[in-house]
């Protein structure tokens, strides 16, 4: 039997690392080239999209998609770990805020906006992640990055006795810090604010009501129908612009020959990344335009 081999998207439960719902498939699927496209806290929930067999090796190209998270974050409290998970720093034990004050505040981080990682991230510094440092109970200084949150809006918003509950929808760039972007609209607002719950809605263009949880993917396994779930590589990575080599020049492509634009169309205009197809339709690999004018493969999925 081959190895199977495409995007599995995965509906991942509370309570599991990212590592443990890969552990998981693993066993499920008894293969052990198996990849994911994002880490996710244990707490959160939702889309995890696991690249199986040779698609591990669109898992980078996959990761910079934008992702979409509904969040919850109390206003009032504050954490050292960002969300609930962790020892509660400060309390104020009165809020007063309006519903029109908090739109205000939200739609204000439409944008690029400039975060600073947590300290409970895997974000390296000196060679050790942060993580490790804040349960020595260290702190160190952290450069801020920028990141970009193209579409936030308010779902609801119940108070919880004092503490008033906001649940909002975010789309944003990789990279983003749900946790952080609580925290700082709090402090947009003068209090202090903690992450309560978290679900990620969507992830590289695949949404939560696409995914499989793993005792569905446990049954189809059994059942044999599990390929029928299973994404394309080359369709999950379809932000990539499409083109098409000359017969002629098929082989030369898959030998890693650099070829002229000219054998290729539509014609390459950009620098970036690109999927090459046989006139077929038959998925070749990841392509390049270099400076020389040349189209030379980065990746290459079919064979000679």
């Amino acid at each position: 039997m081959s190895e199977l081999t495409g995007v599995l998207a995965v509906y991942k439960p509370a309570g599991f690392t990212s590592h443990d719902v890969v552990a998981k498939a693993r066993r499920i699927l008894g293969m052990k080239r198996i990849g994911h496209t994002g880490t996710l806290d244990p707490q959160v929930t939702g889309v995890l999209p696991l690249c199986l067999g040779r698609a591990t090796r669109v898992v980078e190209y996959i990761q910079e998609l934008p992702k979409e998270y509904v969040a919850t974050l109390r206003l009032g409290l504050s954490s050292d770990t960002e969300d609930l998970t962790g020892t509660i720093t400060e309390t104020v034990d009165e809020v007063h805020v309006t519903e029109a004050e908090v739109l205000t505040v939200l739609k204000s981080f439409q944008g690029v906006i400039s975060q600073v990682p947590p300290m409970y991230s895997a974000v390296k510094v000196d060679g050790k992640r942060l993580y490790e440092l804040a349960r020595e109970g260290k702190t160190v200084e952290r450069k801020s990055r920028e990141v970009e949150i193209y579409e936030i809006e308010m779902t609801g918003m119940v108070w919880n006795g004092n503490h008033p509950d906001v649940t909002f929808r975010v789309l944003c760039s990789k990279g983003t810090y749900i946790r952080t972007l609580c925290v700082d609209i709090g402090r947009a607002l003068g209090l202090p604010g903690v992450m309560v719950k978290l679900e990620r809605t969507m992830s590289a263009g695949i949404s939560a009501s696409h995914c499989l949880t793993l005792e569905q993917i446990a049954e189809h396994k059994e059942a044999g129908t599990l390929e029928a779930h299973l994404i394309a590589a080359d369709e999950a990575i379809s932000h990539l612009p499409r083109h098409t080599v000359m017969d002629e020049k098929k082989k030369a492509a898959l030998q890693g020959q650099r070829l002229s634009i000219r054998h290729v169309a539509p014609e390459v205009q950009h620098n970036g990344h690109f999927r090459l197809y046989d006139e077929q339709g038959g998925f070749l690999g990841i392509y390049v335009l270099e400076e020389t004018g040349a189209i030379a493969p980065v990746k290459v999925f079919a064979q000679a």
